[in-house]
């Protein structure tokens, strides 16, 4: 899962509703641009986009992002499913971040090496 994070000239934004006209224009270009080259890039034949805006939606992290999915028939059993998916890892984070401390789900040179990859997409 690839979350998109938005922010702009150091602004941090908490809620989608709360960008304008242009910040969403950004955003959604930004999303279609980035989502086009996962697919391509994890040959992948849909792509799920996906935005918790608050607290009660399942935020578990204080500022506008958009999750993007590479999708492949036969990745869920149910199509459906992926949101269950999402909502438990939501909860499993909930329960393991501290918002106050840095999240290390995957190694520095892990993280390094994917962004490495994906960095190329961009060139």
């Amino acid at each position: 899962m690839i979350a998109l994070l938005f922010s702009l000239m150091g602004r941090e934004v908490k809620r989608f509703v709360d960008l304008s006209a242009d910040e969403t224009i950004d955003l959604w270009f930004t999303a279609k641009k980035v989502g086009g080259q996962l697919e391509h890039y994890h040959k992948a034949s849909s792509l799920t986009f996906t935005i918790q805006d608050g607290p009660q939606a399942g935020q578990t992290v204080p500022h506008v992002h958009i999750h993007i999915l590479p999708r492949k028939g036969g990745d869920f059993k149910e199509n459906d499913e992926i949101y269950d998916a999402i909502d438990e890892k939501e909860k499993e984070l909930k329960q393991n971040l501290n918002l106050d401390k840095e999240r290390k789900d995957r190694s520095f040179e892990e993280m390094t090496q994917e962004a490495g990859e994906y960095r190329k997409l961009f060139l």
